[in-house]
């Protein structure tokens, strides 16, 4: 145990080497790449899904109940098991990997999506019937765009925890910067090689949160109007 311990507090072994970056960019920028692109297929993929269960939860209040309970009962599932479940179906490879990460992204942005839509004041809802406006146009033209900062919101957290989630893909070889962080274990506990993995998955999760804040500020104007006064 004192000779395992040694090694790891060893002077050679520090938690950060601009030496390691160096020596190692191009895997470094391939891994951040994979995991960039990772995230935001899937992150697209789930809204793609939890926007009309969010829909479909609003206008049928029936369905609400048990749309929230799925997507909850799937977010409980461990994602090792998950993986170890749906990769004997979808192979070892990115299909996996985006199927188990917008799974998980679907709770968070179904249930902001439906706040969202909940928090339209009703006399919008019956002005745009006044108006002559059926269920979808009232929809697209009136709900939509007032639930946009909920969805938006929804949109962020999942975007983060996906980020997070990818490196698990590691498990089925699409781990993104997750391959740094397991090959650094691998390779008798490398601090640098876990540390870099680490820090660029905290920095593209940032990265990723502000550029969809800054989204979200140019598609709800009317939002920095109310805040200026």
């Amino acid at each position: 145990m004192s000779l395992h311990l040694s090694h790891l507090t060893a002077p050679g072994n520090p938690w950060f080497s601009w030496q390691y970056v160096r020596d190692n960019s191009d895997t470094i920028l391939a891994a951040l790449r994979e995991h960039t692109w990772l995230t935001v297929r899937a992150v697209l993929i789930a809204a793609l899904v939890a926007l009309p269960l969010a829909v479909a939860a609003y206008w049928f209040r029936s369905l609400a109940g048990p749309i929230l309970a799925l997507t909850g009962v799937l977010y409980t599932i461990p994602s090792l098991a998950l993986f170890a479940f749906l990769a004997p179906y979808l192979g070892i490879g990115a299909i996996t990997v985006l199927s188990v990460v917008a799974l998980y992204a679907l709770l968070v942005i179904v249930r902001n999506a439906l706040a969202g839509l909940h928090q339209v004041p009703p006399e919008v809802r019956e002005a745009a019937e006044g108006m002559g406006y059926g269920r979808w146009g009232r929809l697209f033209r009136i709900e939509l765009p007032l639930a946009l900062p909920g969805i938006l919101t929804g949109v962020r957290l999942a975007t983060v925890s996906t980020v997070a989630l990818v490196t698990v893909g590691v498990v089925v070889g699409r781990g993104g910067l997750g391959q740094l962080i397991f090959a650094g274990f691998q390779n008798n506990f490398y601090k640098a090689e876990i540390m870099t993995g680490t820090l660029l998955c905290v920095l593209l999760a940032l990265v990723l949160d502000l550029l969809l804040a800054g989204v979200g500020r140019l598609l709800t104007p009317w939002l920095r109007g109310r805040a200026a006064s």
